[in-house]
């Protein structure tokens, strides 16, 4: 790969690529920190959540590779992660010094489209969504997405709220009679009763098919991408129910995850998903979920809770954040792009 890749992907001079190993780990973590201290994004870089994508369960779904500048250091990591049918992320980081930047951005992405365009045909799929992320203040990554043919489709805000020990008493945030949360049950082993995945995934397909990002994704898919983060654990897979007559419906889900520490020592939760189904609009569901992760975080030691948000939300969900605490650390544009289906040669 080391002599292949460069000559497909037209780099200048000096430029070369390899495999990632797990000796890249700390590099592409320092890589990361000086990208974000430019681009506006958060100091800290979660390590262990870095060396699944780049050697671990996160790398199995993923094509990638690690750039050197004509020095020999390690300054960049792009890559192609089969997500989903239809659906390709784009990982792509240089470092703000890099040399020749902008042609080495330009050889890259056209690189991410044609192994993006194979993966489609390997699924048999006519064309296949790739997204990509910047930073709302990196007007660098923008100018590079823009010029290989991406368009701004939305944006996302990161939001955190504190957490104190006082609110493990679950009365943050009152639940509405009518309306219980549970965690998904579990077998003796502490594995998941499969009866409660299947809920928690149709949950959240449903909920979200109005959305402008909505795509399927199959059980399996669903619950493989989100096994492979170090966060995982099934006791943050919540299920909120309704009363309706002498029964109770599933009514909406919440998958958590684990953050780890911060500076100040003190894990967090995070909010990966919060899907409410249309019959159980209006009944104080999705307050009800984000009170049970308050109180579950506050319990544990937890000093916050983060999650992301569409800023463009139909259902104003940014707004409920911020009306209970949520304030936003900063922002990221999701840029798309349609890459039609070509086999590799």
């Amino acid at each position: 790969m080391t002599d292949l890749v460069p000559a497909i992907l037209g780099l200048p001079a000096g430029w070369t690529v390899r495999l990632p190993t797990s000796d890249d780990v700390p590099r592409v973590v320092r890589l990361l920190q000086r990208h974000r201290e430019v681009a506006g994004g958060p100091p800290r870089v979660d390590a262990e959540a870095l060396e699944s994508e780049l050697v671990g369960r996160g790398s199995w779904t993923r094509r990638q590779f690690v750039l050197r500048d004509p020095q020999g250091e390690v300054a960049g990591w792009a890559g192609v992660h089969d997500r989903a049918a239809g659906r390709t992320d784009v990982d792509l980081v240089l470092d703000p010094q890099a040399p020749d930047d902008d042609a080495v951005a330009s050889a890259v992405l056209r690189w991410i489209a044609q192994v993006a365009g194979q993966v489609a045909a390997e699924r048999g799929l006519p064309a296949t969504r790739l997204d990509a992320l910047a930073y709302a203040t990196d007007e660098r990554q923008q100018r590079w997405l823009g010029d290989a043919g991406f368009e701004l489709a939305r944006t996302w805000r990161h939001m955190s709220r504190p957490v104190e020990p006082a609110e493990a008493d679950g009365h943050a945030i009152p639940v509405r009679a009518g309306v219980r949360v549970r965690t998904v049950h579990t077998h003796p082993d502490g594995m998941p009763v499969a009866e409660d995945l299947r809920t928690v995934h149709l949950l959240l397909e449903e909920s979200f098919a109005d959305h402008f990002n909505s795509y399927r994704e199959s059980l399996a898919e669903f619950l493989a991408r989100l096994g492979e983060g170090p966060g995982h654990t099934w006791d943050h897979w919540w299920i909120a129910e309704i009363e309706n007559g002498d029964d109770w419906l599933p009514g909406g889900a919440l998958v958590g995850t684990v953050l780890p520490e911060n500076a100040d020592g003190f894990e967090g939760t995070y909010v990966e998903y919060l899907g409410v189904h249309r019959r159980a609009r209006g009944r104080g569901v999705a307050k009800a979920l984000l009170g049970t992760v308050i109180a579950d975080a506050a319990r544990r030691g937890r000093d916050r809770v983060g999650l992301e948000v569409d800023a463009q939300s139909p259902t104003h969900a940014d707004a409920l954040y911020a009306s209970l605490g949520w304030r936003t650390g900063f922002e990221m544009q999701s840029w798309q792009t349609q890459v039609r289906a070509e086999p590799a040669p």
